[in-house]
């Protein structure tokens, strides 16, 4: 017969904490109980250091109630507070270390929508104006410098509106997003348009926290790329523009030195100028290099918000 608790007892912080670990001892799932325990250890943790009072924490969940209420189909909050508290990029650093000479990865950013149209080398992506063309072109290669026979791109961007098209109602549903394959020699080429920088969503509970403590909202300009093939890791990441404003603060820190580059201003009767071209474009040369290995787990959409 187990003796009688000490009414006099005071229960104190540290053992608060180890009750609430000791709840998860019997969960079946190792990994889950690892995850669970080490959350409230964290938790719990700042929770002692910052002092924290009842009437920040009643404000902390008022403003996790706001992100839930404001979250939809096309909006994602909850992926805007991991990505502006540097979460993202966290994980996808701890899930997709780079090998020397591969493409880095970042974020993917829950503007992707899964099955952009197939188009033909050298096609388009805007389908109605959206800009300064861009006429991108490169080779998909692997660690030796060969190329990737078949390898797919899949690309999105803004345009000069600083929407996606999933934010656009004016927009074609396929405006400024794409799949190409490269050929026999891992080239692959298209027509898109300078990205423009773009200010996140701050309308809610994330552009809120951003003005209380003294940050703004803006992403520098890049274009999205996906790169998939068979026996090569799949890379998502973003080629920036080196010229772009905010480069050194991006709202969601994804940018990666490896990954700016300089987009060339060119003449409306420069000798080189893609058909149907008729203004000054701009063109981007850009090899894509993958690592061996397994191919990732596709990519979903994940909601979108930047």
């Amino acid at each position: 017969m187990s003796a009688a608790p000490d009414s006099g007892a005071v229960v104190s912080p540290e053992e608060i904490t180890a009750q609430v670990i000791a709840r998860f001892d019997s969960c079946s799932d190792p990994r889950l109980r690892e995850i669970m325990g080490s959350l409230v250890a964290h938790l719990h943790g700042f929770v002692t250091e910052v002092g924290l009072t009842e009437a920040e924490w009643a404000a902390a969940i008022g403003e996790l109630t706001a992100t839930g209420q404001i979250t939809d189909d096309k909006r994602q909050e909850f992926i805007l507070w991991s990505d502006t508290l540097g979460v993202s990029m966290l994980v996808d650093a701890l899930a997709h270390p780079a090998p020397s000479g591969a493409t880095e990865s970042t974020v993917l950013g829950p503007f992707y929508v899964s099955g952009s149209p197939l188009r033909p080398y050298a096609a388009d992506i805007a389908e109605q104006e959206a800009g300064v063309p861009a006429w991108v072109h490169g080779r998909v290669l692997d660690l030796d410098g060969a190329p990737i026979a078949g390898a797919e791109l899949d690309v999105w961007q803004n345009g000069d509106n600083r929407l996606y098209a999933v934010q656009d109602d004016d927009a074609p549903d396929d405006h400024l997003r794409g799949r190409f394959q490269a050929d026999a020699d891992g080239r692959f080429a298209f027509r898109a348009v300078r990205p423009v920088p773009y200010p996140i969503p701050d309308d809610g509970p994330v552009g809120h926290m951003l003005t209380v403590t003294g940050r703004h909202p803006w992403r520098p300009a890049h274009v999205h790329i996906v790169v998939r093939a068979p026996g090569f890791k799949t890379v998502t990441t973003h080629i920036f523009d080196a010229d772009s404003s905010y480069l050194d603060d991006d709202a969601v820190f994804a940018v990666k030195p490896s990954l700016m580059r300089h987009f060339e201003e060119r003449a409306a009767d420069d000798p080189e100028r893609p058909a149907g071209v008729e203004e000054p474009w701009v063109s981007l040369q850009l090899d894509l290099v993958l690592a061996p290995g397994e191919d990732a787990a596709a990519v979903e959409d994940l909601g979108r918000t930047h």
